[in-house]
């Protein structure tokens, strides 16, 4: 199973941002979103930027990410 994460865009370098995602910053490759810039999100795979998404969507996307940890701690503990 492959996962892309949202990311918010904090400095651009050519064709290279870095991001942040969750508490984590990273540098990622923008080949793909080229008209990705600072503050847009974009959802980020094995270091690439793959796909510009709205903000809504992010913070949609992390909200149901942050969900999994506790269904599978309530699973484990039926």
């Amino acid at each position: 199973m492959c996962l892309a994460l949202p990311a918010k865009i904090e400095e651009c370098e050519g064709d290279t941002a870095w991001v942040r995602i969750g508490d984590a910053r990273m540098r990622v490759n923008l080949v793909m979103t080229p008209e990705a810039g600072v503050g847009d999100w974009v959802l980020v795979h094995a270091g690439f930027s793959i796909q510009q998404v709205d903000e809504a969507t992010a913070r949609e996307t992390w909200d149901l990410i942050e969900v999994i940890p506790q269904e599978e701690e309530d699973e484990v503990m039926r």
